[in-house]
C-alpha cells in the first residue's frame, strides 16, 4: 500500500519527486508546493492538482482531468474487471500521468475504490497500470472513503448547522456518513461522524441489475426498495435521531447523479460546476426532476447537457438510490456538492505538511 506523499512515478528522485521531464519548466522563485489527488472510481477517473490558498482548508486548483471510465462495467454479473474497462481506464491514467510529470509536485495520493477492491484481478490490473503508466495507485477501505468524502464536503457545511448527512454515490458502492456537530466543530468535520456505512450498491451495478436504459416507475420503485433494504440492516442509521426535523439538519451529497440533477433543474445548457457547487435544492425540487427524468425516455436523456450519453442509462439508478436515502433521513433541504474525495485528500496532505500555518507566519512578517 502506497503512504501519503511517497513516490508514484517510477521514475521519481530519491527525494520522492519526480525526475525532470520534456514538459517539466523550472520551479519559479515564490512559486506555492503543488499537491495531485487522483480518484479511480468504478465510474470516473478524476485528478486534480491544486496549490495551497491563504487560509486554512483553502486551495486553488492549477490543473484538473475528469473522465467517465466504466472500470467497473460487468463486474457485478463477473466479479472481474473486463479487458475493455481496464484499456480504458489505463488510456486515462496515462493523460493523468503526463499531467503529474509536467509539474514540480510535492506530495500525491493516487487512489482507487470499490472496483478495484472487488474484482477477483484488481491486483493483476494495479500492475498493470504501474507497468504501462508509471503510477503506483493505493485501494482504500470504505471507511477511508467515507471519511475523505467528509473531509472534501467540509466547506460546504456552514457554522448554524448541528448535523448532516452526507452520502457518495458511486458507480458500485454508495457511501453515507452521520455527522454531529450540535456541541462544536473542529476543524476536521470527519472527526465528527458518529457512524458510517457503505452499501454495497451504486449506479453502474445497480443500472445493471435492473436495466438503466428504459426504467418505468415499477423498475424504479423496485430499485428503491432493494436500497431501502440495505439501508434497513445498517445499525447506526438512527444515530441522528435526536436532530431530524430541525431546521438545522440537512442531507450532503456528493456523487455524479446530484450533480447531474442540480444541471438539468438549472436548466444549464452545459455543466457549469461554478452554479452547481454548494446549490441548495428542496425536497420538493428534487421530487420533481425524479419525476421529470422518469418521464423522459433514453433519447431525452441522452440529448439533455448535463446527462449525455455516458450518464444516460444510470441517471436513474442514481435517483433511485438518492430517494432511499432521503426516505431513511427526510430533510426538507439537500445541499449539492461537485467536490469529494481528491478535495479530501488535497486537504489532509497540506494540513500533514502544515503549508496553512506556514503561510499565516508568512504573511504576518513573523518568519
Amino acid at each position: 500500500m502506497q503512504p501519503h506523499g511517497a513516490p508514484v512515478r517510477k521514475d521519481q528522485a530519491a527525494n520522492g519527486r519526480p525526475t525532470a521531464g520534456p514538459f517539466r519548466r523550472p520551479p519559479r522563485p515564490g512559486d506555492l508546493p503543488a499537491y495531485a489527488a487522483l480518484d479511480l472510481g468504478t465510474n470516473n477517473c478524476r485528478l486534480l492538482v491544486a496549490v495551497p490558498g491563504r487560509f486554512g482548508g483553502a486551495f486553488r486548483v492549477i490543473d484538473a482531468f475528469s473522465r467517465i471510465v466504466r472500470l467497473g462495467e460487468g463486474l457485478s454479473t463477473t466479479g472481474r474487471l473486463s479487458e475493455a474497462a481496464m484499456s480504458r481506464a489505463i488510456d486515462a491514467l496515462k493523460m493523468c500521468a503526463d499531467k503529474l510529470a509536467a509539474r514540480e509536485v510535492r506530495r500525491t495520493r493516487l487512489i482507487a475504490t470499490e472496483a478495484c477492491r472487488a474484482a477477483s484481478n484488481g491486483a493483476e490490473f494495479l500492475a498493470r497500470v504501474t507497468e504501462q503508466t508509471g503510477l503506483v495507485l493505493e485501494v482504500i477501505d470504505r471507511e477511508t472513503e467515507a471519511r475523505l468524502a467528509v473531509s472534501g464536503c467540509g466547506p460546504l457545511v456552514e457554522e448554524n448547522t448541528d448535523a448532516v448527512v452526507l452520502f457518495d454515490i458511486g458507480g458500485g458502492s454508495s457511501e453515507i456518513a452521520l455527522v454531529d456537530i450540535a456541541q462544536g466543530r473542529t476543524p476536521r468535520l470527519a472527526n465528527h461522524i458518529v457512524s458510517w456505512t457503505s452499501l454495497p450498491v451504486g449506479v453502474v451495478s445497480l443500472a445493471e441489475r435492473f436495466g438503466g436504459r428504459d426504467v418505468s416507475r415499477d423498475v424504479f420503485d423496485a430499485m428503491v426498495d432493494d436500497v431501502s433494504a440495505m439501508i434497513a440492516r445498517f445499525e447506526g442509521r438512527d444515530s441522528l435521531a435526536a436532530r431530524m426535523g430541525s431546521s438545522r439538519f440537512h442531507l450532503l451529497g456528493t456523487s455524479g447523479t446530484v450533480t447531474t440533477l442540480a444541471g438539468v433543474h438549472l436548466g444549464l445548457a452545459r455543466y457549469d460546476r461554478r452554479q452547481v457547487d454548494g446549490l441548495w435544492m428542496a425536497g420538493s425540487e428534487i421530487d420533481a426532476m425524479t419525476e421529470r427524468l422518469l418521464g423522459w425516455d433514453f433519447g431525452q436523456r441522452v440529448a439533455n447537457p448535463c446527462i449525455g450519453p455516458d450518464r444516460a442509462d444510470l441517471v436513474l439508478a442514481g435517483c433511485a438510490i438518492l430517494e432511499a436515502i432521503r426516505r431513511a433521513w427526510p430533510s426538507q433541504r439537500l445541499r449539492v456538492a461537485d467536490r469529494g474525495l481528491r478535495e479530501g485528500i488535497l486537504s489532509d496532505l497540506m494540513e500533514r505538511d502544515g503549508v496553512w500555518r506556514r503561510r499565516r507566519r508568512n504573511h504576518s512578517g513573523h518568519a
